[in-house]
């Protein structure tokens, strides 16, 4: 099929490089223009543009959609279809309406479950024994076209959103192409009323731990937020991200470093327990909880 590919991560780059070996043709690549990062601050392009780039393959990376002309020249590539994979821009309708077929998303949940912007994390953190992706026929709402087909996948009880976004990317990958293969005989289904939840934007405020909490909470806000933005806490006055744990057995004031017979660094909640098992200094590399132990003089609590 001829295709045009909207995505901006390193989550959209699989789906990308798997279409591309599957054989489509890729009229054309868009993705977010290129920004400032690094100590330099230079322009950087997106992950998707450099795969876009290493392929061979024209990009364009427009402000917006909202012109005419930019309206006027997604229309002239005469896709047979457009693939989305976490754009970033809002698609208006002369673009969704104008391949042949119209736009498939790639999306990061099992619809109408955590539709929006941070499904991955919102999954985690809401303790979801399972996810998946979704291939779903775009319309002008948000994530509430019909669902074409859909991959379900457990998530490991020390799982990270970090760990389950890779997973994910390359299940949608595998989807994508499973899903244009069979486009002709898949039907839409629409996405049921009852079920929908969204999954909001991650705020930085949501990251201080809160040692009061039971520590199922915790140790889903840990995973949840690893590797970005990092739930954390304070050791001696200097902050400590956390960056992934486990619930272990325990009982202590919250915050309490407990004493662990294999030499774990366990930290009361309000209701039980978590271990910690990879942490990152502020300024410094990620590093195994035994690791931060014994070069850290460490405190009765941590705050």
């Amino acid at each position: 099929m001829r295709i045009v590919f909207m995505g901006t991560p390193d989550f959209s780059v699989p789906a990308l490089r798997a279409l591309h070996a599957a054989g489509h043709e890729i009229a054309c690549v868009y993705t977010q223009p290129p920004r400032p990062a690094g100590r330099g601050k230079r322009d950087r392009p997106t992950p998707v543009h450099a795969a876009a780039d290493a392929l061979g393959l024209p990009v364009r990376h427009p402000v917006s959609l909202k012109s005419d002309a930019d309206r006027a020249a997604f229309a002239e590539l005469a896709a047979d279809i457009a693939v989305v994979v976490a754009y970033g821009l809002i698609l208006p309708q002369p673009v969704l309406d104008a391949p042949t077929r119209g736009c498939l998303n790639i999306h990061a949940s099992l619809l109408p479950r955590w539709r929006g912007a941070a499904p991955i994390h919102r999954a985690v953190m809401a303790g979801d024994a399972e996810t998946g992706v979704a291939i779903m026929q775009m319309e002008a709402g948000l994530d509430t076209g019909p669902v074409l087909l859909e991959r379900r996948t457990a998530i490991g009880e020390t799982e990270t959103t970090g760990d389950l976004h890779d997973r994910l990317s390359a299940i949608g990958a595998d989807a994508i192409v499973a899903g244009l293969d069979r486009i002709d005989t898949l039907a839409p289904r629409p996405q049921p009323e009852v079920g929908v939840t969204y999954a909001a934007k991650i705020d930085k405020a949501e990251a201080r731990i809160d040692w009061t909490r039971p520590s199922a909470d915790i140790d889903r806000l840990i995973r949840g937020l690893s590797p970005f933005p990092g739930a954390w806490c304070e050791v001696s006055g200097e902050r400590l991200k956390l960056l992934c744990s486990r619930r272990v057995p325990g009982a202590g004031a919250p915050g309490e470093v407990l004493d662990d017979d294999r030499g774990g660094l366990v930290i009361a909640c309000g209701a039980g327990a978590v271990e910690l098992l990879r942490v990152q200094k502020g300024g410094g590399k990620p590093m195994d909880a035994r690791s931060f132990m014994n070069g850290t003089d460490l405190p009765d609590r941590l705050d």
